[in-house]
C-alpha cells in the first residue's frame, strides 16, 4: 500500500484545486518560506481525523476553510482527499484504490467519506489500524 494522490480544495491557502500525484520512491516538498509546505502536512493530518485546531496551526477548526483575499472571495468549504493504492489488500476493503475524504463547511457541518460513501471518523480510524498510516 502506498499513497498515490493528495487532492485539496479550499483548504487553508489552497483556493484552487491542488493535486499531488505520488510515485513510488522518495517524495519531498521543497520551496521557499510561505509557499504552503506546512499546509500540505496539515492537509494530510486533517483528512486522517486531526481534531485539534492548534495542531493545524489555527484557533478554531473553521480556520482551515479558505478565508479569501483582497482578490478572491472566501470559499464555503474545505475538502481534502487522500488516495491509496490497495492492490496488496492491506486495507480491509475489496478495492484496488481507497480514497478518504474530509469536508468541512463554513456553516460548521463536516463529513468523512471512504470511496465516496459517507462514514464516521471512527470508520476512517479503523480503516488504518495496524497499517502505520496516521
Amino acid at each position: 500500500m502506498h499513497l498515490k494522490r493528495l487532492e485539496a480544495f479550499g483548504f487553508k491557502s489552497f483556493a484552487d484545486k491542488l493535486v499531488f500525484d505520488f510515485e513510488r520512491g522518495v517524495t519531498a516538498f521543497v520551496g521557499p518560506n510561505g509557499c504552503g509546505k506546512s499546509n500540505v502536512v496539515d492537509a494530510v493530518k486533517w483528512v486522517l481525523g486531526e481534531q485539534s485546531a492548534k495542531s493545524l496551526r489555527g484557533d478554531e477548526m473553521l480556520d482551515v476553510v479558505f478565508n479569501g483575499t483582497s482578490q478572491r472571495k472566501a470559499l464555503n468549504f474545505a475538502e481534502v482527499t487522500l488516495t491509496f493504492d490497495n492492490a496488496s489488500g492491506m486495507l480491509p476493503l475489496a478495492a484496488p484504490e481507497v480514497s478518504v475524504t474530509r469536508r468541512l463547511y463554513r456553516a460548521g457541518d463536516s463529513e468523512y467519506l471512504i470511496n465516496g460513501a459517507l462514514c464516521r471518523l471512527r470508520d476512517v480510524r479503523e480503516l488504518f489500524w495496524d497499517t502505520g498510516v496516521g
